[in-house]
């Protein structure tokens, strides 16, 4: 791959230009989710008739491969729910596009498993942000901890290597990541923690549940001491001023390194930014995604020289470059300020100047949330176990001791 605008000799001077094409992408192939997480940053829930049909992504996956695009991060959603998951998955392994995919579970079955461990392109991150039941179900649901934990017990017995366990920190999960690390030990998996982002339905819980800024600091130090082991991606970026750089990408890739197309084919800059002020256009537009990612306006201005505004004059600019642009925007602060969780406060002192009700903040783009109201859409909903025909007549022992998919055949 080369740069897009000039030649520079340093690695991350080329991700901060841009690159022909993404190093990796999101692809959130559905809105569909039995799941509701108070967190979610694409607001999913129900399914989009709009979404791209089959044909329509496969000629995506074509486009990725032309471009050369390591792999794909497919998420949604819940994307197994998609009735063609399996095909596509097989049509981007068959086409050279690697596949890592986000689930919380759900038809991980023992047969999907075995399907899966046998695929070397694929990679799974099973989605858990509680390292006990009671923390991870306030937040995605009850029941989804031991659906979580049962994919995982399914991909092991499979002989499944290294797949991951992905957690979004919160306050109240910072205290397990011990916890967290020993639980990805158990099932021979590997921690990849991410950022809340007040995206989405994110925005309306961040207050609640992000990280209190002594947390910051717990996280930080822990990621001194274990990062050589944990997937963090461009997620902590911002926690670098605190002194030494954490592994992983210190910088922000949007639009530069990734983006986001979203079920109904939109481009988004940024994964966690789904908003029409970041949209770069649609893959169903002449030209495709390939098209949107070399010729879109807004991906051209961020791959230009940024203006740090007034982070510039902090001495640890240049170690955080001010930050997550989405967190930003979505708590209502300057893109060219501090990020909301600055670690050298500023960012705190902006914050305490918004509304209280927070009126006038910009809201995502699309909500296909379950509920619809605000107070019920930051509820997470419970997992609901749907029964065969013929297993109405009979009592099972109990819902957790029968899969809730038992017999489900899978494509």
């Amino acid at each position: 791959m080369t740069t897009t605008t000039q030649d520079t000799s340093r690695l991350v001077d080329l991700f901060e230009y841009g690159l022909d094409a993404p190093i990796c992408l999101t692809w959130e192939l559905t809105y569909a989710c039995n799941l509701s997480c108070s967190h979610c940053l694409s607001s999913s829930g129900r399914r989009d008739p709009r979404e791209l049909s089959t044909a329509e992504a496969k000629a995506v996956i074509d486009e990725l491969q032309a471009m050369q695009v390591f792999y794909v991060n497919i998420g949604g959603g819940e994307p197994t729910v998609r009735p063609d998951f399996w095909e596509l998955l097989d049509y981007a392994c068959s086409h050279q596009v690697g596949v890592k995919f986000s689930t919380n579970g759900v038809r991980i079955t023992p047969e999907a498993a075995e399907r899966l461990a046998a695929n070397d392109y694929v990679d799974i991150q099973i989605s858990l942000d509680g390292a006990t039941a009671e923390v991870n179900d306030a937040v995605r649901g009850k029941g989804s901890y031991d659906m979580a934990i049962r994919a995982m017990e399914n991909l092991s017995a499979a002989g499944m290597k290294n797949f991951k366990l992905s957690v979004v920190c919160t306050r109240h999960n910072i205290p397990q990541m011990d916890a967290f690390k020993a639980l990805a030990d158990r099932y021979g998996a590997q921690l990849r923690l991410t950022r809340l982002r007040p995206s989405g339905r994110g925005a309306d819980v961040w207050d609640e549940l992000h990280p209190l800024p002594a947390q910051q600091r717990e996280l930080y130090d822990w990621l001194v001491a274990h990062g050589d082991q944990v997937l963090t991606g461009d997620s902590f970026f911002h926690l670098s001023a605190f002194g030494e750089a954490l592994p992983g990408l210190n910088l922000c890739g949007a639009g530069r390194v990734v983006c986001l197309i979203d079920p109904v084919g939109d481009v988004y800059a940024c994964p966690f930014a789904i908003h029409d002020e970041f949209l770069a256009g649609n893959v169903r537009e002449p030209g495709g995604f390939a098209g949107v990612w070399r010729g879109s306006e807004l991906f051209q201005r961020l791959r230009a020289p940024q203006n740090g505004g007034a982070c510039t004059s902090c001495a640890f600019y240049d170690t955080c470059k001010g930050g997550c642009m989405a967190a930003k925007f979505f708590t209502g602060l300057p893109l060219d300020g501090p990020d909301p969780e600055c670690v050298q406060g500023y960012g705190e002192q902006l914050l305490a100047q918004r509304p209280h009700d927070r009126s006038g903040l910009p809201q995502p783009a699309v909500d296909h949330s379950h509920r619809t109201t605000r107070a019920a859409r930051t509820k997470p909903v419970d997992v609901t176990l749907v029964r065969r025909r013929e297993d109405l007549d009979r009592t099972p022992v109990s819902e957790c001791a029968e899969h809730p998919l038992a017999g489900l055949r899978l494509a």
